[in-house]
């Protein structure tokens, strides 16, 4: 357990409310007030990227099919996105923190972290800064954004949803460890639906129960989620804020307008459309195209998700086709709404060390 003046740093986490819906509303008044999600046509077989808060009303949520929101908010007006405005507004939010910090860590375009440790403005006060950060966002921008403020990441993360939306959530040092031992481990960032029910099946709820727990026994039987919890309900999260994020990993995905279910049919998109993607957004991503695994993934009709990864050194459609077959032996009859591939971006540092034949080859 970490004493409060162990804790040094002072991080703040900004988080964007309802960006998409926002930057809409702000753009276009006739679509204030009323429920409105950015994302797919409900034909098309589209998802929600984001809704307003009169939509979340109605329990329609980021991610969730468009057939499904419609179906819980018969009236929500559903538009598709602008992502280069979205883009642009974002490139704004981020001109506004450097005022404050040159440490800033994009997480996406409407969230990021920023390390004011050594700010002097507004006394050097985070929770004041913070302020600032927001009020700037409200007048130059027209939107609004929260923020959560404490010495080590992942409570920053987790503060910024607490006061929802337009405010902000202040864990001071001498709080830390009493604000931990009561968080829902549904809370912490990287406890999945799956990871969570096994938790609860083994007694833990929140972090004060794996506080309490034997380390050794939590990573024999959780692995790396246990090491992680364990670390994380002791106070302990050492990541620093990183401005310079490497990408891990290129994808591309087709979500169809009517499902598909044959090798047959899954190869020609594969063949036809993924796989050109790919090959072209890996040139975007990745200088040497040098990846350490390629992979892909399926969304079944009753929505499970299922991924399959081959240790491959080169992007080669063939080795594609092992893949697909592999992966549509979990199939058990059903049928397919999204295909998807990936590639496993290598380390630059591992790059940097490999022998200068092994990168040409």
């Amino acid at each position: 357990m970490q004493s409060p003046a162990h804790y040094r740093k002072k991080i703040i986490h900004i988080d964007m409310d309802a960006f998409f819906a926002s930057v809409e509303m702000r753009d276009f008044p006739q679509y204030r007030n009323i429920p409105l999600a950015v994302g797919g046509n409900e034909k098309q077989r589209g998802v929600i990227s984001t809704c307003n808060y009169e939509a979340r009303k109605y329990g329609v949520r980021s991610a969730m099919p468009t057939a499904l929101a419609k179906k819980l908010c018969p009236q929500l007006t559903v538009i598709p996105g602008r992502m280069q405005v979205y883009k642009e507004t974002s490139a704004k939010i981020r001109e506004i923190f450097a005022r404050y910090t040159d440490l800033i860590e994009p997480l996406s375009l409407d969230e990021a972290y920023l390390d004011v440790t050594q700010c002097p403005q507004h006394h050097g006060s985070a929770t004041l800064i913070a302020e600032a950060i927001r009020e700037e966002i409200r007048t130059e921008l027209n939107l609004t954004a929260s923020a959560g403020i404490a010495p080590i990441k992942f409570l920053a993360k987790i503060a910024s949803d607490m006061n929802k939306p337009d405010g902000q959530f202040v864990i001071p040092p001498r709080e830390v460890q009493s604000v931990i031992d009561q968080l829902p481990l549904g809370k912490i960032p990287g406890v999945g639906k799956v990871g969570l029910e096994k938790l609860n099946r083994a007694g833990f709820y929140v972090c004060s129960d794996i506080r309490k727990a034997d380390y050794l026994e939590l990573v024999r039987r959780f692995g790396k989620l246990g090491d992680s919890l364990w670390n994380k309900s002791h106070g302990i999260d050492p990541r620093e804020v990183t401005p310079h994020r490497q990408r891990k990993s290129v994808g591309v995905e087709r979500t169809f307008a009517t499902n598909i279910s044959s090798y047959d049919e899954c190869w020609q998109v594969i063949e036809r459309r993924l796989f050109p993607e790919l090959q072209q957004r890996l040139v975007r991503h990745s200088k040497n195209q040098n990846i350490s695994k390629q992979g892909i993934k399926v969304k079944f009709a009753d929505f499970q998700l299922t991924t399959i990864e081959h240790v491959h050194q080169r992007l080669e459609l063939d080795y594609f086709r092992d893949l697909l077959e592999q992966v549509l032996r979990r199939q058990n009859g059903r049928d397919i709404r999204l295909l998807g591939l990936t590639a496993m971006l290598k380390p630059e540092q591992e790059m940097r060390q490999l022998p200068l034949d092994f990168c040409e080859s």
